[in-house]
């Protein structure tokens, strides 16, 4: 393997965590001239589905013939997924040089790990021409790295309990953090409902920053899903719709993510065709991801407790009935909201952890944890990803549903495994 000291330096970092502030990755954008002048930049925050949503509006961006850079936060397999440029993941040796390239300004002003890799993607974003960013932030809005920066659109997709030692410990508060990527006279959409929707609504009027609100504004019908994906008609009072979409992505909920991400994208001036065209053709890896082989393998990052309900409810409406659950959670996870929806629909729960992070709950804490939250069957261990397939391969039969869930650290490893790779093998803290 060819040597990588700037991407190791870059991920030595995460060991000293997370600082909120902007000062430090706002004068690491500066010492660098980032982003490149006329950069037009698309944040993208929320508790989930905003990573499905910055993938489907940077593929209708360039589907519109605008080249577009995207930013991804946490990665499944590889560190250059989080930074694409017309849906192309970088390679580590163009990643390799621009971390190389912010590193000394980022060493002499002490940035964070978050902070160095959204910079570095901002420089490649330059290398490689990009006129328009579309970010995902990482963590809540306000704080994070990426809201230096300043947006031509702000989307807040939808907003649940998670990180509530970051963020705050209701959803209120959780939706004023993620509100602060809202910008004064910037136009703005979001999926959030009830409580959410009221706060981030009233932060929006405060700032004079029109929002367009999912239930409100515009709407979605579905109009079928299953395995091969889902189709929606997205309807209301925006210009440019109805619309009538197909998507490979899969589960009923991935509608209000279709219907967030296209009202963004009309917003920012796609037409209709190139977002329908956009969005048959754009996956998500990861997200109720079905792999046939030896079993029907089905990867989900299901890793707060709103995601894994949704899991749950999108494993109904297919009639898929797991033989098995591998599951991983990091241990800073309410790990019963999580198991719960999930651990009584497995004849067999297999608790494991990912490798790679240091987070990760251990084995037994699962294992004690699912069965509290009523395990229909049998509950197993495995110490590592490897080991849990193995055992899931043991205890099921060829062609047998296994549903791999919890953390995207594990999906990650287990997506590797499955394809016959080696996981990426760096140690994994955000």
């Amino acid at each position: 393997m060819k040597s990588t000291p700037a991407l190791d330096w870059l991920f030595g970092l995460q060991r000293f965590g997370m600082r909120p502030g902007l000062e430090r990755v706002g004068a690491l954008l500066a010492a660098e001239g980032l982003p490149a002048p006329g950069t037009r930049v698309v944040l993208v925050a929320g508790t989930n589905g905003k990573g499905s949503v910055a993938r489907l509006v940077a593929a209708a961006l360039t589907a519109s013939g605008r080249r577009t850079g995207s930013f991804f936060s946490p990665h499944l397999e590889r560190v250059g997924e989080r930074v694409r440029v017309d849906g192309e993941e970088s390679t580590t040796a163009s990643l390799e040089d621009a971390v190389a390239a912010v590193r000394p300004a980022a060493e002499r002003l002490g940035c964070t790990f978050f902070e160095v890799v959204t910079a570095a993607a901002l420089h490649r974003f330059r290398e490689e021409g990009v006129g328009w960013a579309v970010m995902e932030a990482g963590m809540g809005g306000r704080y994070d790295a990426t809201n230096a920066l300043d947006p031509v659109l702000a989307v807040i997709t939808g907003v649940a309990l998670d990180h509530q030692a970051v963020l705050g410990d209701t959803v209120e508060a959780i939706a004023r953090d993620k509100a602060g990527v809202l910008r004064p006279g910037v136009p703005a959409v979001t999926g959030a409902r009830g409580e959410a929707l009221a706060a981030i609504a009233s932060e929006a009027a405060a700032l004079g920053a029109p929002l367009l609100a999912l239930g409100r504004d515009f709407r979605v019908a579905v109009g079928r899903a299953g395995w091969d994906g889902v189709e929606a008609t997205v309807a209301g009072s925006v210009a440019g719709l109805p619309l009538a979409l197909r998507s490979p992505l899969v589960g009923a909920h991935q509608a209000r993510n279709l219907a967030v991400a296209s009202v963004a994208s009309l917003v920012l001036g796609v037409e209709g065709e190139a977002v329908r065209d956009a969005f048959a053709h754009t996956a998500w890896p990861g997200r109720l991801e079905r792999i046939d082989a030896d079993r029907a393998w089905v990867l989900d990052g299901a890793h707060n407790p709103e995601a894994a309900a949704a899991l749950a409810a999108a494993l109904d409406e297919l009639c898929a009935e797991p033989a098995a659950l591998v599951v991983g959670v990091s241990r800073d996870k309410d790990l019963a909201g999580v198991l719960g929806p999930l651990v009584r629909r497995a004849r067999l729960v297999v608790a494991t952890r990912a490798s790679s992070s240091p987070r990760a709950a251990l084995p037994s804490e699962l294992a004690a944890s699912a069965r509290r939250a009523g395990a229909a069957g049998a509950v197993r261990e495995a110490p590592d990803a490897a080991a849990a397939l193995g055992l899931a391969r043991d205890l099921t039969r060829e062609g047998d549903l296994v549903l791999v869930a919890g953390s995207l650290f594990l999906v990650g490893e287990v997506r590797s495994l499955l394809r016959g790779e080696a996981p990426e093998g760096r140690e994994r803290w955000q």
